[in-house]
């Protein structure tokens, strides 16, 4: 089955499915369109219901994870087109942007079993987190043309605005209390647009990433900013980050939150768990593990912060 929400993302979708059927041959392919936000995970629902072996997604991050949430613990694999503004579970496990190439993995790639983390029961397979990250995620839910620089406006807009608060994590028997910018529980390494939150995160270890963020000064921010786009954040010393199988977050009050960046309410405690090795996920037979691809630009923006680091006289 191929399920593509034609309002994902600003490309083109409709050459998506003579795309797959190109390259599937002979066998036989359904399509469905969305055109309700709970259209994907009922599709999901019944295809695994009939027994289809492999669900295609043609999608934003949201997409993907309606579909995700409901093949997982099943036999029914998902292959993934990249077509959202952010496509964070694609670039994290190395599944290229170009739909045909995308595609071809049904047949060229090979099946990995990845896991997905839970918050208060709900499953997410990149990010989930609370804070600053939350309140962009809700803002640039709203926009009506999403993309990049409609990221970037509403992330520097709320920057501006937004006020840390207080949190406490429980992590085996032991509490941390903690007044943070965000908190970011990361089962893929980064939120998207290569946006590396946890530049170490790995989708099939059976572990989360826990990335805190403090304020900080300016240029200890926009360091941080940078470091968060070359794959270097972990060096900043405005983050703490540890390895979690399970954690409780607790806040003073009921909030904001996002899971796979789409904005959710969730109270004033987040129990936080995973599910090892539970979705069946097509990638590239080359990609032997997940880590960030720093390209040659941005392995040369990381030596430029280190040598303002440098300079600076900052950690």
């Amino acid at each position: 089955m191929l399920i593509v929400n034609p309002v994902s993302g600003t490309r083109d979708k409709s050459a998506i499915p003579e795309i797959v059927r190109e390259i599937l041959g002979d066998l036989p392919l359904e399509v469905r369109f969305t055109a309700s936000p709970d259209d994907a995970s009922r599709f999901a629902g019944e295809a695994v219901r009939e027994g289809f072996g492999t669900v295609v997604t043609a999608g934003g991050d949201g997409t993907v994870s309606d579909v995700a949430s409901v093949l997982r613990g099943t036999s029914v694999s998902l292959s993934i087109i990249p077509c959202g503004s952010g496509n964070g579970l694609a670039r994290a496990l190395g599944i290229p942007p170009d739909f045909s190439a995308a595609a071809k993995l049904i047949k060229s790639g090979r099946i990995v079993a990845c896991d997905n983390g839970l918050v208060n029961g709900y499953p997410f397979f990149c990010t989930c987190g609370v804070g600053f990250d939350a309140e962009v995620s809700r803002r640039f839910a709203a926009e009506k043309r999403r993309g990049r620089l409609s990221y970037i406006k509403n992330a520097l807009l709320d920057y501006l605005r937004y006020s840390p608060q207080p949190y406490a994590i429980s992590v085996g028997g032991r509490v941390i209390t903690e007044t943070a910018f965000l908190i970011a529980v990361c089962n893929a390494s980064q939120y998207g647009n290569n946006a590396y939150i946890a530049p170490r995160a790995s989708l099939t270890d059976g572990l989360l990433d826990v990335t805190v963020v403090h304020t900080g000064s300016l240029i200890h921010t926009a360091l941080a900013g940078v470091e968060l786009f070359t794959g270097h954040l972990d060096r900043n010393t405005l983050i703490d980050t540890f390895r979690v199988s399970a954690a409780t977050i607790s806040r003073l009050k009921d909030g904001g939150a996002h899971i796979d960046g789409e904005p959710v309410s969730l109270g004033r405690r987040l129990e936080i768990g995973i599910e090892a090795a539970n979705l069946r996920v097509y990638v590239p037979s080359e990609v032997p593990e997940f880590k960030p691809i720093i390209s040659p630009l941005r392995s040369m923006a990381a030596d430029i912060v280190s040598d303002l680091r440098f300079m600076l006289g900052l950690k």
